[in-house]
């Protein structure tokens, strides 16, 4: 199972140096004091001043993985948006994962953030764009001339059955997804 990694920078730092609005979701670079930065070739009031004229007020974490996630580093660390949102907003790093609850991974409003294990987190998956059924866990069988519906829990698949047409076939995924405790937003485009 994956470990959820220790973070190292101080919620308090974390709130000197970063910005977050619950309702918008939006982390931004907050200016940074003279005493943050080491007197080389310039001082470190003017060091500050042009690391302030260029990053101060403007959006901190915001570059994009693969996967979608925001992410940026603090003290050559990197580190996700939704993360750092949720530990300035709640004043501590989860000890597990966070979830989107609507799908979006742009999305950190503190509203659709929410603590949660890989398996709580795999319970509420987007509608892939691969899927070529329309329904999430039902794909065509084309040796049997069935639909075939399926779930996993728990790394496990479970075969559900196999069905002439696609509507059982999506009555009995929906009834496993409920059964298993899934979001009710899984399955859903994300928004």
């Amino acid at each position: 199972m994956a470990q959820i990694r220790k973070e190292c920078v101080s919620i308090d730092f974390l709130r000197e140096i970063i910005a977050y609005d619950p309702e918008t979701g939006v982390l931004t670079w907050l200016p940074r004091k003279p005493e943050y930065f080491i007197d080389g070739k310039h001082s470190s009031a003017h060091r500050a001043g042009v690391w302030n004229a260029r990053y101060a007020g403007k959006p901190a974490l915001a570059s994009r993985e693969r996967q979608g996630y925001g992410h940026g580093d603090i003290l050559a660390k990197r580190y996700k948006a939704h993360r750092v949102a949720w530990a300035i907003h709640y004043g501590f790093w989860p000890e597990t994962g966070i979830d989107q609850i609507n799908g979006n991974r742009a999305d950190n409003r503190i509203l659709n953030l929410r603590l949660a294990t890989m398996a709580e987190n795999m319970k509420n998956q987007r509608f892939s764009k691969a899927n070529t059924s329309g329904v999430m866990g039902v794909s065509w069988a084309s040796h049997r001339g069935k639909w075939s519906a399926q779930i996993k829990v728990n790394r496990r698949k479970i075969h559900l059955g196999l069905f002439t047409n696609i509507a059982d076939a999506a009555r009995a995924r929906k009834a496993a997804e409920k059964r298993y405790g899934f979001h009710p937003n899984h399955g859903k485009l994300a928004v």
